[in-house]
């Protein structure tokens, strides 16, 4: 699954790494068949629910926690990124 980052902010170049859950409950109609591919039917949740309640979704219950987490959690992909990050910062100020 692609993931797109959140648009970087110029104010506050501070990045850290972040533990994210998110619980949704939620009606929906669509096709059956769609419901046995699990990567599909994830693709087609996240493009309904960007595009809100209508007709064929109706959200019930939706519940976010977010929290920073020290940076020896996170992949050394993540830890790489983190620091190309930082350094693009301190070059850019």
């Amino acid at each position: 699954m692609n993931s797109k980052a959140l648009p970087r902010q110029v104010n506050n170049p501070e990045v850290g790494v972040y533990e994210c859950e998110i619980n949704l409950k939620f009606r929906l109609i669509e096709e059956k068949s769609l419901l046995r591919d699990r990567e599909q039917l994830l693709h087609v949740l996240l493009d309904a629910l960007a595009e809100g309640s209508d007709d064929f979704l109706e959200m019930l219950q939706q519940v976010v926690k977010v929290h920073q987490t020290t940076e020896l959690k996170a992949s050394p992909q993540m830890r790489r990124q983190l620091m190309r990050l930082r350094n693009s910062n301190e070059m850019n100020q």
